[in-house]
């Protein structure tokens, strides 16, 4: 993604968008038509991903997109009232304002693409998958089990060379444990 982009880039591309496109709300045609004609407050703007992370962010979608219609997050506030927005913007026009735009295939729209910025105030770990999770989780349940195993095999070893049977035994029993509850909890994934 872009770290930077041109207010002419911005512009251009917001024009396309509102050619393009049918908003939900027409607050934001008009939200998005007065950034056009400000280019000091247009290159404040920022278009990102999950705008509701934003210290001042605002989501749009079109009648294609099945999100809200329209969102505005000002430090943890939020409200669906655009006129709010609106004045906010023009009140405070060296403020970056970060900007959301959810339609059909937005992820593969080059347009898009060209002016969407990385989202600085996204958590950490926000983008990890249940999926990307769930192989973190087995890949660390493997690696446990192989290092308890393998430290196991080693003080066995130890109790066979130290001739101690008591130990070896209880041992012996521990590792059986160990490897019946791994091959036990791997079947059920």
């Amino acid at each position: 993604m872009n770290t930077s982009v041109s207010t002419k880039d911005k512009k251009d591309f917001i024009k396309w968008f509102l050619s393009n496109y049918q908003l939900k709300r027409r607050e934001s045609v008009w939200i998005l038509n007065y950034l056009i004609n400000h280019d000091s407050l247009l290159k404040h703007v920022h278009f990102i991903a999950e705008a509701r992370f934003c210290p001042r962010g605002i989501i749009i979608s079109t009648h294609c997109s099945e999100d809200i219609p329209f969102r505005f997050y000002k430090n943890h506030i939020v409200t669906t009232d655009a006129e709010k927005s609106f004045h906010d913007i023009r009140l405070n026009r060296n403020e970056p304002i970060y900007i959301q735009l959810n339609f059909s295939n937005s992820n593969q729209c080059p347009d898009y693409v060209a002016v969407l910025e990385d989202n600085p105030f996204i958590p950490e770990g926000y983008y990890i998958t249940k999926k990307d999770r769930s192989l973190a989780q087995s890949f660390l349940d493997v690696s446990l089990y192989h290092f308890q195993r393998d430290q196991l095999r080693e003080k066995i070893n130890q109790a066979l060379d130290e001739r101690n049977q008591e130990e070896f035994l209880k041992l012996s029993e521990k590792l059986t444990e160990l490897e019946a509850s791994f091959h036990q909890t791997k079947t059920r994934k």
